[in-house]
C-alpha cells in the first residue's frame, strides 16, 4: 500500500471515500451467513478480487474533483496529515488487529474473557453505512442481548460510513453527550 502506483495521497483518498457514506454504491445490508454467495454482496475493500492489491481495488472509486471539494469531513489539508503519518509509520499498527485475529496471536490472552459480561452502561455507535457492523451475522444482537448487561442504546448515524467520527462529528458528539447524560 505504501508503494501504490497512484501515490499514497490518492490511494488514501480513494480508500477513505470507498468506505464512507459519500460513496453512492455503499449500501450495506445485514448478512445472514458467511456463505460465499452472501459474502459476495460485500464491497471489494472487504472481499478483494483475487489478483488485486488494495490500491488497485480502490482506484476505480477515486472521488471526482467536485466530490473532493465537497468533502467536509476530510479536507486535503487533513488528508496530508494522514499521508505524513503513514509515511512515517506505515500501516502496520492499523493492521495488527487483523494479523492477531487471523494468526491467533492473542487467542490465549483473550480466552480469559470467555463468558464474561460487560456490566457498565454501554453504547454502540457506528455509521449506518459501515459494512463492519453487518458482516458478522448476529454479532450486534449478541452484544446487546448477551454480552452487555446495561446496553443503553445502539445508534447508527445517518450519512456516515466507516469513518463516523469524521463524517458526522457533531452527531457523534451529540450521541455521546446524550449517553453520558444517562449515566
Amino acid at each position: 500500500m505504501m508503494n501504490a502506483s497512484q501515490g499514497l495521497h490518492q490511494f488514501i483518498r480513494a480508500y477513505y471515500h470507498h468506505k464512507s457514506a459519500d460513496w453512492q454504491d455503499n449500501q450495506p445490508v445485514k448478512l445472514t451467513s458467511w456463505d460465499a454467495e452472501i459474502m459476495a454482496q460485500m464491497p471489494t475493500y472487504y472481499i478483494m478480487n483475487k489478483n488485486d492489491t488494495m490500491p488497485e481495488t480502490v482506484a476505480p472509486h477515486m472521488p471526482s474533483e467536485n466530490q473532493i471539494k465537497d468533502c467536509h469531513w476530510l479536507t486535503n489539508e487533513e488528508l496530508n496529515v494522514y499521508v505524513s503519518e503513514y509515511n512515517r509509520n506505515t500501516f502496520q499498527g492499523g493492521l495488527q488487529w487483523y494479523r492477531c485475529s487471523v494468526e491467533g496471536v492473542n487467542q490465549k490472552a483473550m480466552s480469559l474473557f470467555a463468558g464474561c459480561r460487560i456490566t457498565v452502561p454501554s453504547l454502540f455507535l457506528s455509521g449506518k453505512k459501515d459494512w463492519g457492523i453487518y458482516q458478522t451475522p448476529g454479532a450486534i444482537e449478541c452484544m446487546r442481548d448477551q454480552v452487555c448487561t446495561s446496553m443503553k442504546d445502539i445508534v447508527l448515524i445517518d450519512n456516515a460510513g466507516h469513518w463516523v467520527q469524521q463524517e458526522q462529528s457533531q452527531a457523534v458528539i451529540d450521541t455521546l453527550s446524550d449517553f453520558l447524560g444517562t449515566i
